[in-house]
């Protein structure tokens, strides 16, 4: 498995002069996720729980709805200089019963740490049909609860201590505590390996959790979130435009700038209570 951190020389510049010391870094690999042996995706992700990032890709792309849809994920064909698995390739066996991914959802390129949905064939690709919509139900949750998750997020960001270099993201049960978190040089697969967890865990759909995210919530998030069927997104910074379109289409509720005692609800305000 590769680090989650390098270490680099570097020049500290203060008012008070020049010092050379080490630093610390995010790491940052590319991955490959093959189906069948047939390459889908490349993204630049932080090494580590990359069964999870695979499992939460395909789940959020639609490829899969359960954990029975996937009978394998083996790492493969990826070796450095010296002959060693750099685990950078990982393939996907689905289940006989499941149809492979359609071309409209392949990358063009690749996945970027920052972009999640760069190189889709077109807007209407991303707009995925979930197999788990949001439901009303009764979920309901004090404002003062989401207040509080930025807070335990941060407090499980342990490699972010060290490097101050990632996105993370959490899952919360409706009592405002956390069952998972993970992080990632990129948002998107901060997310994807928290869903892929639930998936493994058996907790998808998950509509009883809040998923917190460290940045902001972009369209691609709350993507992620409607496929999961995940009832309330809450992020510490702002919400694009058509994040918020989509969210009130998907009936999540969508929370921003959420930090300290207040927030801004977008969409669905009833699931937060005052």
């Amino acid at each position: 498995m590769g680090r989650l951190t390098a270490r680099r020389r570097v020049v500290r510049i203060t008012p008070d002069g020049r010092t050379t010391r080490p630093d610390t870094l995010a790491a940052e690999e590319p991955m490959e996720l093959r189906v069948a042996g047939t390459p889908l995706s490349v993204t630049m992700r932080t090494p580590g729980h990359d069964v999870e990032l695979a499992h939460g890709f395909l789940l959020t792309e639609g490829v899969i709805t359960s954990l029975d849809d996937i009978v394998a994920a083996r790492y493969c064909d990826s070796v450095d200089d010296s002959g060693r698995n750099t685990y950078n390739v990982l393939d996907v066996t689905l289940a006989a019963s499941v149809a492979p991914p359609s071309a409209s959802m392949e990358r063009n390129f690749y996945t970027t740490s920052s972009c999640g949905v760069c190189g889709k064939a077109s807007l209407d690709a991303v707009r995925t049909k979930t197999a788990f919509p949001v439901l009303d139900g009764d979920l309901r949750i004090p404002s003062a609860t989401i207040s509080t998750l930025p807070d335990r997020l941060r407090e499980a960001q342990k490699v972010f201590d060290s490097t101050g270099g990632l996105h993370a993201a959490g899952l919360f049960d409706a009592e405002g505590e956390l069952l998972v978190a993970r992080e990632d040089v990129g948002r998107h697969n901060a997310v994807d390996k928290v869903l892929g967890w639930a998936l493994l865990q058996g907790l998808i759909p998950a509509r009883g959790c809040v998923l917190q995210v460290s940045g902001r919530a972009s369209f691609e998030l709350v993507q992620k979130a409607a496929m999961a069927g995940v009832p309330i997104l809450s992020a510490v910074s702002a919400p694009s435009s058509l994040a918020v379109e989509l969210a009130d289409d998907a009936g999540i509720t969508l929370a921003g700038f959420v930090r300290g005692g207040s927030m801004n609800v977008y969409t669905r305000d009833e699931r937060i209570l005052a």
